[in-house]
């Protein structure tokens, strides 16, 4: 049987990193919906020009076009012995959708990974971040901040929260932040994930599928018991 995974978690849990960890060790593909959507747009064939169109109009894709998106990819030569699943299932629908089509192909859900990490500091690990457009470098105001000093700018208007600005000490480099690191977008992601995940968290809970994960360690200890659940299941 192949090694089908979920890995779930909220913004900076590490799931790109722990994907990565598991791409790399057990040789099975990540898989992401946001990519799959995205390579849509580099096809000609009659899905993908529906999923264009779906987009093109600013409406969201429905479940059906969903699981069709992802078997196309479940169903490529590379995914044969498994695949970590990253963005999907959205919700409950979808989880029963892909429990029947593994079935038809005699496989099953061997894990779901769930990256705990509780929402301060996931909101803390966003917010927080900034990045020196001059060397690449990373920094997090609250978690590594050496050589760092920075200050909350009020909206002029009052309209939104304030905007952080933070600048390397050394050089006065005002650091690059992504705009949906700002509080409002974070806020707003973190609140979109707890109401889409709670249900899927019971549902899998159910199956016996779910393993949570503590996501405030260190990378190496994450990866470690990531790779710990995997053995035990494959």
């Amino acid at each position: 049987m192949g090694l089908y995974l979920i890995i779930m978690g909220v913004q900076g849990a590490g799931k790109g990193t722990q994907a990565a960890f598991i791409q790399k060790t057990f040789n099975i593909p990540h898989v992401s919906t946001g990519d799959l959507f995205r390579a849509m747009k580099n096809r000609q064939d009659e899905l993908a020009q529906r999923v264009q169109n779906i987009m093109n109009a600013g409406q969201l894709v429905p479940d059906d076009v969903t699981n069709e998106v992802l078997k196309d990819r479940l169903e490529q030569p590379d995914a044969q012995q498994g695949v970590i699943l990253d963005g999907y299932p959205r919700n409950v629908a979808q989880a029963s959708w892909l429990k029947d089509y593994l079935a038809q192909r005699g496989e099953k859900l061997a894990a779901v990974l769930l990256l705990d990490l509780d929402p301060y500091t996931a909101f803390k690990r966003a917010f927080g971040r900034v990045k020196s457009t001059k060397t690449g470098e990373t920094y997090n105001i609250y978690t590594n901040n050496e050589g760092l000093t920075w200050e909350f700018i009020e909206h002029p208007e009052h309209t939104y929260p304030p905007r952080l600005e933070a600048k390397l000490k050394a050089t006065g480099e005002i650091l690059e932040r992504r705009r949906d690191d700002e509080a409002f977008s974070v806020v707003k992601r973190i609140d979109t994930y707890l109401a889409e995940t709670m249900p899927l968290v019971d549902y899998f809970r159910q199956q016996d599928v779910l393993y949570s994960i503590p996501a405030d360690q260190p990378i190496d200890v994450v990866s470690q018991a990531v790779q710990q659940v995997i053995e035990k299941v494959k």
